[in-house]
């Protein structure tokens, strides 16, 4: 089966956002009177939310420190770290090598694209912006554009439905199991690269159909399968 659009996850595997999420954490932790935390371990973190990531992190200062019990309340925390994020968003994100060439390539092929993320759109927006990507996508799915987010079935449904394709000609490209169970939920080829954010867990762990090591070979593998269907069926074919 040929596959007339693609879905991309934001953070992880169109764009490294990892400098500038550990940025924020780590002025919210200062501003608590606490030591910042190594860009490794943040970036191991990434792969569930802002929050989910802000939430183990205090969970793990509190395990290292127990006088910290008590202290670090999540409900006071998450206010700072939205503050500092919304200052930080888009200022250090980069988008990884080869993405806009593939991006291009596809679009060249005639092949409809999304963003779909879990990032709020005022963010998810501002990072495109930034990254020089917005204009090459037709459709940005955020956090807050829908009822309901990745991994619900409905929003990789609602992604093909915008794009104008059945689930079936559908590609969801991530770097996490959210990514992948979210196309899998949604009847769409659940594919996946091998760098990005998983929380520290390789990708391979969450079975998708395929990875790719690179936008590139997935612009190219996407173009040979569309043209090997439309080969198919001319008239002239053997």
């Amino acid at each position: 089966m040929s596959i007339d659009a693609v879905t991309f996850d934001l953070d992880g595997t169109l764009v490294d956002t990892a400098a500038e999420i550990a940025e924020a954490v780590n002025r919210t932790l200062v501003g608590l009177g606490l030591a910042p935390r190594p860009l490794a371990e943040i970036t191991d973190l990434i792969g569930h939310g802002l929050h989910p990531l802000m939430v183990r992190l205090l969970q793990r200062l509190q395990t290292e420190r127990p006088g910290l019990v008590g202290r670090l309340l999540a409900d006071e925390v998450l206010p700072m770290l939205d503050r500092h994020y919304a200052a930080t968003v888009g200022t250090q994100a980069r988008p990884y090598p080869g993405v806009a060439e593939a991006l291009d390539a596809l679009i060249a092929d005639g092949v409809r694209l999304g963003c779909v993320t879990n990032k709020e759109g005022r963010h998810a927006r501002r990072v495109l912006e930034a990254c020089g990507l917005a204009d090459r996508l037709a459709l940005l799915i955020a956090g807050d554009t829908l009822p309901e987010k990745k991994p619900h079935a409905s929003v990789l449904q609602q992604a093909a439905q915008r794009l104008g394709v059945t689930p079936d000609r559908l590609a969801h490209v991530g770097d996490s199991r959210t990514d992948i169970e979210s196309a899998c939920n949604a009847g769409v080829a659940a594919w996946a690269v091998p760098y990005g954010y998983n929380g520290g867990e390789p990708i391979e762990a969450a079975h998708p159909q395929q990875i790719f090591a690179g936008l590139a070979e997935l612009a190219a593998h996407v173009i040979a399968l569309r043209g090997k269907e439309n080969r198919s069926l001319s008239p002239c074919a053997d």
